[in-house]
């Protein structure tokens, strides 16, 4: 990083301290200041959109933007905003965009690893539990990942599992020792405690994304007797420590209409949520029940839903599969992010269970340059429609032959499963969502 850039950085995290006393007047500021660092092309499209934003302050998007300001303690909120949107973006993505140059392949911007497979609960469903803590990643290895990852300008960080919170203390040391960087983790929440929302308020740059399944009936159906109990009381705690928090749900068959529901919505928003990923149940695994896969008009129900809260209510919903026409289709492979399993394999993304590189044996820059990858970067998009992104669940024929054409074996950890035998069955799911996805594309005038 470059002398000039450094004292950019300094100015505006001055800069931040002093915007966020008066947010309603000084915000627009802060974007100023942001666009001198980033330079005319750097983000130029995302910066517009948010600038638009601070213009309106009847938009949703503009009153979520306050409601940070207001509820998020200011040392969190200003080493959130050097972290995530000067290193993660502005800084990390030109570093990024000059490394995709120089070695011809995919850079990502963010990395998903899983510190372990351990588990506290035994969710239905989830293959977690039955495996203990039969795999994990060391501190060392995790703190060798983002070491590599900054050199590659990555600053974002995201944890899954099992669950990552039973590695609390290691999460909070690589907080610790990589303090220019920003972490999340997926998280079931029942394990933060009083001691870890004061460490989070402490490192300053954790944020949680909570697992939730709905309403109490729902989510203790599946997540075990007080789950739902345990998740409010995490939530009220963060929130009286005024820390940042979201929540992730996977919509299927059978919940999409509670998860979709403004009653839904309003009681996250009232939790103090501030964003909200939505995945699309996926039939990864031979135990897989593709029952569950939500039907076309269920998906539409999804896709229409969430854009209309996304401009309604004052929390940043997040549509894995649907949003795809808003990042050029699938995001992994290293084109946005990649998955490190706690067995160390490097896999194209968490719900892609193949890979040809393990981290113990190879850099990421090496992961990234090797056949699997190299195929994802040489066929994306996976198809001009991208309400149909995904090589796996929308065209199972592309992934099936990226695993045959680079000899990428089956990480599945229950049963390894044939990428063909994958294929055949997610065709079903890919032929009927066809002409639904292709209307709606069509509606957009793409």
């Amino acid at each position: 990083m470059d002398i000039e850039t450094r004292l950019k950085k300094a100015a505006l995290s001055t800069a931040m301290g002093y915007i966020g006393k008066d947010p309603e007047k000084n915000a627009i500021k802060l974007l100023g200041w942001v666009d001198a660092v980033a330079g005319e092309g750097n983000l130029a499209a995302q910066r517009a959109a948010i600038r638009k934003v601070l213009e309106d302050p009847d938009c949703s998007m503009y009153k979520l933007i306050m409601s940070v300001f207001h509820d998020i303690d200011s040392d969190v909120l200003k080493k959130m905003f050097e972290n995530f949107v000067i290193n993660a973006n502005v800084v990390g993505f030109q570093k990024q965009a000059e490394l995709k140059e120089k070695y011809g392949c995919n850079m990502p911007w963010t990395i998903l690893m899983d510190p372990t497979t351990a588990c506290n609960l035994r969710c239905i469903g989830c293959w977690a539990a039955d495996y203990g803590k039969s795999l994990s990643m060391s501190y060392d290895e995790l703190n060798d990942i983002i070491r590599q990852g900054k050199e590659l300008g990555i600053y974002l960080y995201l944890f899954s599992g099992g669950e990552p919170l039973t590695r609390k203390k290691v999460i909070i040391r690589l907080c610790e020792e990589h303090n220019d960087c920003q972490f999340l983790a997926f998280t079931n929440g029942t394990l933060i405690d009083e001691d870890f929302a004061r460490d989070m308020l402490r490192v300053k740059n954790f944020v949680p994304a909570i697992s939730v399944e709905g309403f109490e009936a729902a989510t203790d159906a599946r997540r075990g007797e007080g789950t739902y109990k345990a998740v409010m009381a995490a939530m009220s705690r963060l929130r009286a420590y005024r820390l940042p928090f979201g929540v992730s749900c996977c919509y299927t068959s059978q919940n999409i209409d509670s998860l979709s529901s403004e009653e839904f919505f309003d009681h996250i928003i009232k939790c103090g949520a501030k964003f909200a990923w939505f995945f699309h149940y996926m039939p990864v695994g031979v135990d897989a029940v593709t029952e569950l896969l939500p039907s076309p008009e269920q998906r539409e129900h999804m896709y229409r839903k969430l854009r209309e809260y996304r401009a309604t209510k004052p929390i940043f919903p997040i549509d894995f599969q649907n949003d795809g026409e808003f990042v050029g289709g699938c995001v992994a492979g290293g084109r946005s992010y990649l998955h490190i399993s706690a067995g160390g394999d490097i896999e194209p993304c968490a719900f892609i269970h193949y890979s040809d590189s393990n981290i113990r044996e190879k850099t990421l820059l090496e992961a990234l340059r090797s056949p699997l990858f190299m195929a994802y970067h040489d066929n994306q998009p996976f198809n001009c429609n991208h309400l149909r992104p995904c090589p796996m669940l929308e065209n199972p024929e592309r992934l099936a032959a990226m695993v045959k054409q680079s000899g990428a074996h089956s990480t599945d950890m229950q049963s390894p499963e044939d990428a063909e035998k994958l294929k055949e069955k997610c065709r079903p799911y890919a032929e009927a969502w066809k002409p639904t996805a292709d209307r709606l594309w069509q509606e957009k005038g793409k």
